[in-house]
């Protein structure tokens, strides 16, 4: 059974909601990302998401974007993230990972290649934001014979389009809070409880809510309506507070326990 639905599983059977940290792959630098995916583990992540460096990220917010070009400075690429991941594993990370990615550089890698690589290197789940479901025939059918989930983004949208996207899903269903891109926000969507419902009618895997989530508060706001919570931006916005730290090896400890003690704050 793949890892994520393992996990949601004996969540479940807690009565436990996932915490779902999102990382820029390379900011600062790789590294250093294999020993905060063991950090964030010892925090009280669940799973991780495994953000993929881009030149155009159509879904990120200007702190993803930041890290994003911090990491592209060192020519960071779709496979120095998979390696990462096998890194994480070998230092004893035990929890599933999921590559963030946009399209472009899985085509570019070459699909087969892409999904023989990230089957050898422990990657439970896959998100593609810019891979619309009327498009992505092959790469779910590459997914599913990998045991990789497919995992799909659903914004507030028609019902019948919820629907559609949900009944394709695999892993759990990403549910986007506010509409636009990624990045912290004290409001969501007017109408996320009634979306939340819609979606959690229209499958039985699991949902998660991500885009804007912060801090504990808003996580316990969405922890009865889910199965998991997405947090990215404010966690790589801790990140980016912390790298004078995270470059000085003499109080690179204190860089790693600032990004771990937020993860903890959100656990609660």
């Amino acid at each position: 059974m793949n890892l994520i639905d393992n996990v949601f599983a004996k969540l479940k059977s807690e009565g436990r909601t996932a915490l779902i940290p999102f990382l820029t792959i390379g900011d600062p630098d790789l590294a250093t990302s294999v020993t905060m995916l063991k950090t964030l583990e010892d925090a009280g992540a669940d799973m991780i998401e495994l953000g993929v460096p881009y030149s155009d990220p159509l879904a990120d917010g200007p702190v993803i974007q930041r890290a994003s070009e911090r990491a592209l400075r060192n020519r960071i690429t779709l496979v120095d993230c998979i390696h990462v991941a096998e890194q994480a594993r070998e230092a004893g990370v035990k929890l599933p990972f999921i590559l963030f990615t946009y399209f472009n550089p899985v085509l570019q890698y070459g699909l087969d290649r892409f999904f023989e690589l990230v089957r050898s290197k422990g990657i439970s789940g896959l998100i593609i934001p810019d891979l619309p479901i009327e498009e992505d025939e092959e790469v779910r059918a590459l997914a599913e014979a990998a045991d990789v989930h497919l995992i799909p983004l659903v914004a507030p949208t028609s019902k019948d389009r919820v629907v559609r996207i949900s009944r394709k899903a695999r892993g759990f269903v990403y549910c986007v809070s506010s509409l636009g891109v990624t990045g912290v926000r004290a409001d969501f969507h007017s109408g996320i409880d009634d979306f939340l419902a819609t979606v959690r009618e229209a499958t039985d895997l699991p949902i998660a809510v991500g885009f804007g989530i912060s801090s504990r508060e808003q996580v316990e706001r969405f922890e009865k309506q889910v199965d998991g919570v997405v947090v990215g931006s404010a966690i790589v916005r801790t990140i980016e507070d912390a790298l004078p730290l995270l470059a000085d090896a003499a109080r690179r400890e204190e860089g790693l326990r600032k990004i771990g003690d937020f993860v903890s704050q959100l656990r609660g």
